[in-house]
């Protein structure tokens, strides 16, 4: 009796251990195609539905042409005007040189006005025109729409799947998946990495990465994952 026990405790075991690694591969597969998605399709869906919702003609030309980079600094200069360079870099992490292309072509196109500074001719400050602020004003209605739809669909959820999801996101924006892998190789494979260099594409260091992190979770907690990102991303 005890040896059947033993043994159906390792079958269980053995069990809960190719449903967690199955769990995990079946959570990586759906992120990496969120980013696909994302990266294929949000762009083209948020300035088509900018252009649904307005009659001007002006700002649909420039939404035709308009980057997302573009978006995001009329965001930040509508935000904090008048603004400098320097400051839009730090807190939107755009990078210094590409503030200053995009500034100059958004001034081109008259979506953004320079204001010189007293006593500095080296500094300017950025404002909006009218025709830039138009952009600003629709842009910020199209966050408030996603916000909106974003939450009528999270509360379909029980209270403890968002915290779940809350805990998880935390957990992901907070960990160093280089430190994790740097970690592993100095325990498991000193001699190897003296010896050889290895080259991994971004797609399989991306998926590791993942499998680094889902694996600290128990099956239940994969399973509510994988349920949640169906649900939100491959159900209609």
């Amino acid at each position: 009796m005890a040896r059947y026990q033993k043994d159906e405790g390792e079958k269980t075991i053995m069990n809960n251990e190719i449903e967690q690694n199955a769990l995990i591969t079946e959570v990586i597969d759906h992120m990496a195609a969120i980013q696909q998605r994302f990266q294929a399709e949000g762009e083209d869906e948020e300035k088509k539905w900018m252009m649904m919702h307005t009659s001007d003609s002006d700002v649909i030309a420039f939404l035709k042409v308009a980057t997302v980079q573009m978006l995001h600094v009329i965001d930040a200069i509508g935000e904090l005007e008048p603004v400098n360079g320097i400051t839009i870099s730090k807190q939107y992490n755009i990078p210094r040189g590409s503030v200053s292309k995009i500034t100059r072509r958004l001034a081109d196109i008259y979506m953004i006005q320079f204001e010189p500074v007293p006593d500095n001719k080296k500094e300017v400050l950025f404002r909006l025109t009218p025709l830039g602020k138009k952009i600003f004003i629709l842009h910020q209605q199209l966050h408030q729409h996603i916000h909106h739809n974003m939450s009528h669909f999270l509360h379909q959820y029980k209270i403890e799947d968002i915290r779940f999801l809350v805990s998880l996101m935390k957990d992901v924006i907070s960990t160093s998946w280089v430190q994790i892998e740097e970690k592993a190789i100095q325990i498991n494979e000193p001699a190897r990495i003296l010896s050889s260099k290895v080259e991994i594409s971004s797609e399989s260091a991306e998926k590791d990465d993942i499998v680094a992190m889902l694996q600290q979770l128990d099956a239940k907690k994969l399973n509510r994952a994988k349920q949640l990102i169906q649900l939100a991303f491959f159900e209609d």
